[in-house]
């Protein structure tokens, strides 16, 4: 009997270690397919080496991450820090691996920046650069703010131009003849299709239907096709958004300025951004000083209605101060009357007034002398 006792029990054991073994094998099979599976810390410093950013004397994370084009929420958080966290000089801070630009990307003449925003949206500038706790960006000479949230700051490169093509050129077809609403303050507007009623006519820009009341409206003419011998510039003008475009001839007409001055002047002043704010104060599209404003009764300044008629009203005043002298008008706009009278009623030889009535006058000019007789800036008033 006790023979027999103990063949089971060595039987029951054998089973026992078999079990386990089969277990410890299939254990040590997962745990190798996992390691197989997952980068070793080699692989991983590879895959991360070179991507860095070294902060250099008197930078903080926030400018560490701008220079680098990521935002200073992802720099920080793959480095295990917080925006307001301190950095010292040398230190090396890792890079999120979506960051590092292809060779696309870092390649050519960089001839701006790019901001990337939190919300999705992008703007290409200039330049850009913080100061203090903002950051502040250059778009065509005019400085500004932004309090927007930013997600990155990317290099924008020149787009190299594409092969010419030696196969057979093929002449692009004429453009259509325009149509021209010629309004009763002197401006017209280029429509793509105009409809006349009783009252007044329907025109199309795009996709947008606009109704003129015929009080507004001079004349309706098609554009004749050009002689042979020579061209004929256009003036279509338009801000991109048409009630900013109806704001400004609205108000031009009632004062007796011509409408694409005020268009030019905005243009330079703000780019068209109805929250624009300068280093010096100025403020919105036409870019009223604070005391400028309160003269005009512009209590909005950054309403595009209330800002668009104070400052079609100052450039009246200064067209009629200097008897429709459109370059002392505009150099008065930039540096003030007083300096433009200071200087014998002639443009001050301050290096940004000139350019900025250079840029002005060349574009109003030559728009208007290809039409024919330039038309006056004021109303009855010389040029």
């Amino acid at each position: 009997m006790t023979l027999i006792y103990r063949h089971q029990t060595r039987r029951r054991l054998a089973q026992v270690c078999r079990i386990c073994c089969v277990c410890s094998l299939a254990l040590l099979s997962l745990l190798f397919t996992e390691f197989a599976a997952s980068p070793t810390h080699a692989q991983q410093r590879s895959d991360r080496r070179g991507s860095t950013v070294t902060v250099r004397s008197g930078e903080t994370l926030f400018d560490a991450a701008m220079r680098a084009n990521v935002s200073a929420e992802e720099l920080a958080t793959v480095n295990g820090l917080t925006v307001q966290s301190p950095v010292r000089k040398g230190q090396r801070l890792l890079l999120p691996s979506a960051s590092v630009a292809t060779p696309e990307q870092t390649t050519g003449e960089i001839i701006g920046k790019k901001i990337v925003f939190s919300d999705g949206g992008t703007i290409d500038v200039d330049d850009v650069w913080k100061q203090g706790d903002s950051v502040w960006y250059r778009l065509n000479g005019t400085s500004q703010s932004t309090s927007r949230s930013i997600k990155s700051i990317q290099n924008r490169y020149k787009i190299k131009p594409a092969p010419v093509q030696t196969a057979a050129v093929v002449k692009p077809a004429p453009a259509p003849l325009a149509t021209w609403i010629y309004l009763v303050d002197g401006a017209r507007l280029r429509v793509d299709e105009v409809r006349e009623v009783a009252d007044g006519a329907w025109y199309n820009r795009g996709h947008v239907t606009i109704f003129l009341g015929r009080e507004r409206i001079a004349r309706i003419e098609k554009e004749q096709p050009a002689e042979p011998t020579g061209e004929r510039k256009q003036t279509d003008w338009s801000s991109g958004n048409v009630t900013i475009d109806q704001l400004i001839r609205t108000n031009a007409s009632r004062v007796g300025v011509d409408p694409y001055l005020v268009f030019l002047v905005i243009e330079q002043e703000s780019r068209f951004h109805t929250r624009a704010l300068s280093p010096k104060g100025a403020q919105g599209l036409m870019q009223l000083m604070p005391g400028t404003a309160r003269r005009l009764g512009v209590l909005r300044p950054f309403d595009p209605g209330q800002n668009i008629r104070g400052g079609t009203q100052y450039l009246k005043e200064l067209l009629t101060m200097f008897n429709g002298r459109v370059d002392l008008a505009l150099a008065s706009y930039n540096a003030g009357e007083g300096r433009v009278l200071d200087y014998g009623n002639r443009v001050p030889p301050f290096k940004e007034t000139r350019e900025y009535v250079k840029r002005i006058s060349s574009r109003y000019h030559s728009n208007t002398t290809k039409q024919g007789p330039a038309r006056d800036a004021v109303s009855g008033g010389p040029q």
